[in-house]
């Protein structure tokens, strides 16, 4: 079985600056440390998967494609520095609006992942910086690990490894 690191988007991987909600590749910015973050975890045969909510899109803000814009730009970004992630799912639902069982902190998403990915939960981890992010990886039986929003990943690696 593989094992994992999950990462939420917003406030972990990028700085959302001073916008809310991030759909446009000109706002989109890695946050400190993060590709020496990514870096060393691949190098230690972690799969990075991102898992994100996107209520945006229920909320007529954005597209899906906008999106998905977005999430090609930041695998490119990464890509340069020889980062490849596994796979990026997202839940583009808004519980103000409708019922879903994707949304964090349901587990949909993780549980996904594990399945096509054949990951083992108990060597697996999910970083996240609100309490949704702890609550969906604890629900999927995944450690977790709390930071603060845009901190420097380099931070957390010797909680990891």
């Amino acid at each position: 079985m593989n094992k994992a690191i999950f990462l939420d988007r917003d406030g972990v991987i990028n700085h959302p600056k001073k916008h809310y909600y991030v759909y446009r590749v000109e706002d989109f910015e890695i946050n400190k440390g993060v590709i020496e973050a990514l870096q060393q975890w691949q190098d230690k045969d972690y799969l990075l998967i991102v898992i994100t909510n996107q209520g945006g899109i229920a909320k007529g803000k954005y597209t899906k494609k906008d999106v998905e814009v977005v999430h090609r730009h930041m695998e490119e970004l990464l890509g340069h520095h020889g980062i490849h992630l596994s796979a990026v799912y997202y839940c583009p639902h808004h519980t103000k609006i409708e019922r879903c069982l994707c949304r964090k902190p349901e587990p949909l998403m993780l549980e996904k992942a594990m399945a096509q990915f054949d990951i083992d939960p108990g060597r697996s981890w999910f970083i996240g910086d609100k309490k949704s992010d702890v609550e969906a990886g604890l629900r999927a039986g995944v450690r977790t690990l709390i930071i603060r929003k845009n901190q420097d990943l380099r931070k957390v690696l010797d909680r990891i490894m």
